[in-house]
């Protein structure tokens, strides 16, 4: 089996990752949104366009 995040092959200390560094990789994708199903139901869409206009308003 082989490391989803960079291929190399699995440690089972780690499993299903090649180490702790491609673990915390993949749960930073999972915690910014990056494994995101798309909708395409026009509502969703329009909430999340509210939601991304909100952001970019407020101050960094």
């Amino acid at each position: 089996m082989t490391c989803p995040i960079c291929g190399k092959q699995t440690d089972p200390k780690a499993r299903p990752f090649c180490s702790k560094r491609c673990a915390d990789i993949d749960l930073g994708k999972w915690l910014s949104g990056s494994y995101a199903i798309p909708s395409e139901d026009p509502e969703e869409a329009e909430e999340a366009l509210r939601e991304m206009e909100e952001q970019l308003r407020k101050p960094h």
